[in-house]
C-alpha cells in the first residue's frame, strides 16, 4: 500500500515548478521603467557647443582636451552646467573674453549657435570681437526656444551694425547689456516689448534717433543706461511709468527740451545722470518728491536759470553736479541741509553772493568745487575744514572771495583765493568788484573722482 507522502511529493514538485515559472526574470525590465540618469550631455547639444568653441577660441583643442564639457571635475573654463529633468547635463552659462575664461581669437564672430542651446540662461562676451567685423543679425525662429535670461556683449570694437529687432523674441530676457561696442542705427521699438527686462544698457555706442516713447512699457526696469550715444529729441514723458527704476543714465547725448514733470513719479530713483546734453528750461515742479535720489549729475547743459531750492529737500543726496550750465543767483541756503553730501560741483556758472556759512558744517563733504563763478565775501570755512578737504576744495576764479587770515594759518594747500587784508608784500587786498570779475563760461572738466557714483553704477547695473 502506497504511503500518502509518496503520493503528495511529486505533486508538490509540480506545484513548485509552476510557481517559479510564473515569477518574471530579473533581467527583464519593463519599457516603462525609469531610466538611470545618463550623467552626460545630449550628443546634439555637445556638438553645438564644440562648434561654438571652435569658432570663438583657439586656446586649445576643445574636442580633445575636454571631450565631456560638462563632466564634473573636468568641465571647461567659462562654462556652467546643470542637470535637467531629463537626467542630462545642459549648458546654462558661457563666458568668453578674459582669463580664466576662454579668450577669443582674431577671427571670432558672433556665434548665433548660442540660441540653439535650449537651456542656456546667461552668456557673456567681453572684448571678444576686436578685429573681424561682425553683427548681431539673427533670425527670429532661432530665438523662440531660447531660455536666455542674460545677454552681455561689452567692449567689442568690431561689433557693428544695428540692434536687431528680433532680440524681442527672447521672452525670458532680464538683462541686456550691449555696451562699449560700435552698434549704430536707431533703438528698435520692439526691444521695449521685453516685459521681463530688469536692466537695459546700450551705452557707449553710435546709436542715433530719439528715445522711443515705448520705453515706458518696461514696467519691471530697474536700470536704464543709454549714455554716450548720439540720441536726439526730448526725454519722453513715458519715462515716468517706470515705477521700479533706480538708475537712469542719459548723459553724453544731444537731448533737448526739459526734464519731464512725470519724472517725479520715480520714487525709487537713486541715480540720475543727464550731463553733457542740450537740456534747458526749469526743473520739474515735483523735483522734491525724488526722496530716494542719492546721485544727481547734470553738468554741461545750457540751463541759465537760478539753482532750484528744492535740491535742499533731497536729504539723501550724496553727489550733486551742476557745473558749466549757466546757473545764476545765489547758492540757496537750503543746500546746507544736505548733510549726506560728499560731492558738490558748481564750477563754471554765474553764481553770485556769499558761500552759505553752514557749508562748513557739512561733515560728509569731501569734494567741493565752486570755482569760476562770481562769489564774494569771506570764505566761511575754518582751518580744520580746509585741511580735511585739501586739494579737493577749489574756490579759484572768484576774485571777490578772500580767506580769513586766522583760518589760513597752517593751511599749506592753496584753495585758489587770497588772504583777506594783505598780499605777500604786505599791501592791502580788497575783494574785486563783481564788475571786474571775468565773464563767460569756461569749459572744463572736474578733476574730482566720482567714486561713489561709479560704485552705485555697478551695483545697480551689473554687466
Amino acid at each position: 500500500m502506497n504511503s500518502p507522502l509518496a503520493f503528495s511529493f511529486p505533486l508538490l514538485l509540480l506545484l513548485l515548478f509552476f510557481f517559479l515559472s510564473s515569477i518574471p526574470s530579473v533581467s527583464t525590465i519593463s519599457p516603462h521603467a525609469k531610466k538611470q540618469p545618463p550623467n552626460g550631455m545630449l550628443p546634439s547639444e555637445a556638438e553645438t557647443l564644440f562648434k561654438i568653441m571652435d569658432s570663438m577660441s583657439s586656446d586649445q583643442s576643445w574636442r580633445v582636451s575636454y571631450p565631456n564639457p560638462c563632466k564634473p571635475g573636468s568641465s571647461w573654463p567659462g562654462i556652467e552646467c546643470k542637470q535637467g529633468n531629463d537626467g542630462y547635463l545642459h549648458v546654462t552659462r558661457l563666458d568668453f573674453g578674459t582669463r580664466p575664461n576662454p579668450t577669443c581669437k582674431k577671427t571670432a564672430t558672433f556665434p548665433y549657435q548660442i540660441f540653439s542651446l535650449p537651456y542656456l540662461q546667461s552668456v557673456f562676451f567681453f572684448n571678444c570681437f576686436t578685429h573681424t567685423k561682425t553683427t548681431l543679425s539673427v533670425s527670429a525662429d532661432r530665438l523662440y526656444n531660447s531660455s536666455l535670461q542674460q545677454l552681455s556683449l561689452r567692449s567689442n570694437p568690431a561689433l557693428v551694425g544695428p540692434i536687431p529687432p528680433q532680440i524681442s523674441s527672447l521672452k525670458f530676457l532680464q538683462i541686456l547689456t550691449l555696451s562699449q561696442n560700435r552698434l549704430n542705427g536707431q533703438i528698435p521699438v520692439k526691444i521695449f516689448s521685453l516685459n521681463s527686462l530688469v536692466h537695459l544698457d546700450l551705452s557707449y555706442n553710435l546709436l542715433a534717433g530719439t528715445i522711443p516713447v515705448q520705453v515706458g512699457d518696461l514696467r519691471n526696469l530697474v536700470g536704464l543706461d543709454l549714455s554716450y550715444n548720439s540720441l536726439t529729441g526730448s526725454i519722453p514723458s513715458t519715462i515716468g511709468q517706470l515705477g521700479m527704476l533706480q538708475k537712469l543714465d542719459l548723459s553724453s547725448n544731444s537731448l533737448t527740451g526739459s526734464i519731464p514733470d512725470s519724472i517725479e513719479k520715480l520714487s525709487l530713483l537713486a541715480f540720475m545722470a543727464l550731463s553733457n546734453n542740450k537740456l534747458t528750461g526749469n526743473f520739474p515742479k515735483g523735483l522734491a518728491k525724488l526722496q530716494s535720489l542719492q546721485y544727481f549729475l547734470m553738468d554741461d547743459n545750457p540751463m541759465f536759470i537760478p539753482l532750484p531750492v528744492e535740491f535742499g529737500i533731497l536729504v539723501k543726496l550724496q553727489e550733486l553736479r551742476l557745473a558749466n550750465s549757466g546757473y545764476s543767483g545765489s547758492i540757496p541756503p537750503s543746500f546746507s541741509q544736505l548733510n549726506n553730501l560728499s560731492t558738490l560741483s558748481l564750477q563754471n556758472n554765474r553764481l553770485t553772493g556769499e558761500i552759505p556759512v553752514v557749508f562748513g558744517s557739512l561733515s560728509h563733504i569731501y569734494h567741493l568745487n565752486l570755482s569760476r563763478n562770481f562769489l564774494d565775501g569771506v570764505v566761511p570755512f575754518n582751518s580744520s575744514f580746509l585741511k580735511r578737504l585739501g586739494r579737493n576744495l577749489d574756490l579759484s576764479g572768484n576774485p571777490g572771495l578772500c580767506l580769513n587770515p586766522a583760518e589760513a594759518h597752517g593751511v599749506k594747500i592753496g584753495i585758489g583765493v587770497s588772504i583777506c587784508g594783505s598780499n605777500k608784500n604786505g599791501s592791502l587786498i580788497k575783494p574785486v568788484k563783481k564788475s571786474q570779475a571775468p565773464r563767460g563760461l569756461q569749459k572744463s572738466f572736474s578733476l574730482f573722482p566720482a567714486l561713489g557714483a561709479f560704485a552705485l553704477h555697478y551695483m545697480l547695473f551689473p554687466v
